[in-house]
């Protein structure tokens, strides 16, 4: 993507600018981000998303009772009248499911794939909302259809209110209200609180949301990961690598609940053995960031593949990264180097490859690039 550029998605501003001045500093709204913007995805469609079960889907009211908060999956019968108000069904993910809302999404990629989570549609009702909240991630509100007033203010009291199903703040301070058209959109940084409320019948809204992971279920994720990825290298390891304990001079002890200091240094001495390893952590972490969602998976079935593949695209449920020395693709890493490494960073980045590319490719990195189509995470052209 031209990041000097200037981006009508980003009021006239270049990527480069953009993330300069904006990112993760300050609000920004920009009219007619998509001129002439038309629903991504119609209602219908959405609302049939909302009935499967693989995707996340909530239906929230506000009333005289207060608030409520249904799961989905959601049928038709169980969504109110589009003329009752103050009614929104919140669908996740809709990028995974659906080229259009794919398509959105990729506009925002002057961001690192890494940081790109997903697509949200909100569909609302006269009136409907999620209350007063703040995210911890950055997020940019597009409107796609109908008009939605924002309020918004760079809360101090993250207090929440108790006893309701949502996070919603309890003394919610908006320092400014702005109304948003078809096409215009508002991005504001993490923490920063803002209440959406429809202004009129079918109102909806695309919240391209961010990554944003917490230190603690990171480094969680990634300690499994790489005790996984040593215990497996130990399978296949010779008898010097698989030292067991042993204190030939252990001494007769008077205070047998007292940890042996020898037996703490072989534990610290087992895990520096496992963290060793330079790439064991950027590994973990890269097949982390690429590892699907719980709700998702490929269609395998049917998916024929060609003797000589001229043209390959990702699907768009796949997620692909890549550093220096390792590819990523859907929670597993590949060693790479040289000219292939070149070439799987360009469909990384591109998210496919044409006949030009292809015919540079070695019969190893034609053989991976079938696997993936068979696998369904890639589609032969």
């Amino acid at each position: 993507m031209e990041i000097t550029q200037p981006l009508p998605l980003l009021g006239g501003l270049s990527a480069a600018q953009f993330m300069r001045r904006y990112w993760q500093k300050k609000p920004l709204l920009v009219r007619q981000a998509i001129p002439a913007m038309v629903p991504p995805i119609g209602r219908s469609a959405l609302f049939a998303l909302a009935e499967r079960e693989d995707v996340e889907s909530r239906l929230i009211r506000h009333g005289k009772a207060g608030w409520t908060l249904k799961h989905g999956p959601l049928a038709r019968r169980a969504l109110p009248p589009r003329q009752q108000p103050a009614w929104t069904l919140l669908v996740q993910g809709v990028d995974l499911h659906h080229d259009g809302v794919h398509a959105l999404l990729q506009q925002f990629r002057f961001l690192p794939d890494a940081r790109l989570d997903d697509l949200m549609i909100s569909y609302a009702s006269d009136q409907g909302g999620v209350g007063a909240h703040f995210d911890s991630y950055d997020v940019f509100l597009l409107q796609a259809q109908g008009t939605r007033r924002w309020s918004i203010g760079k809360q101090s009291d993250l207090r929440l209110q108790q006893g309701v199903p949502l996070k919603i703040l309890e003394n919610f301070e908006p320092e400014q209200s702005l109304v948003l058209e078809p096409g215009d959109m508002l991005y504001l940084p993490p923490r920063y609180a803002h209440d959406g409320v429809a202004v009129g019948d079918d109102c909806m809204t695309c919240s391209i949301g961010l990554r944003s992971s917490a230190a603690g279920e990171l480094g969680a994720d990634l300690l499994a990961r790489v005790a996984q990825a040593y215990a497996e290298a130990l399978e296949d390891a010779g008898p010097a690598e698989l030292a067991r304990y042993r204190d030939p001079t252990q001494p007769a002890v008077d205070a047998p609940a007292a940890m042996p200091a020898a037996l703490q240094a072989f534990a610290r001495k087992a895990v520096d053995a496992a963290l060793r390893d330079p790439d064991a952590v950027d590994r973990a972490l890269g097949e982390s960031l690429t590892e699907p969602k719980a709700n998702v998976w490929f269609d395998q079935e049917g998916a024929e593949v060609p003797a000589v593949l001229h043209a390959v695209a990702l699907d768009r449920r796949t997620r692909m990264l890549y550093d220096a020395r390792h590819l990523y693709i859907n929670g597993e890493s590949f060693r790479a180097g040289g000219a292939d490494a070149t070439l799987m960073r360009r469909l990384a980045d591109r998210r496919a490859l044409g006949p030009r590319e292809l015919a540079r490719a070695s019969d190893g990195a034609l053989a991976l690039l079938a696997e993936w189509c068979e696998a369904g995470w890639a589609h032969a052209k």
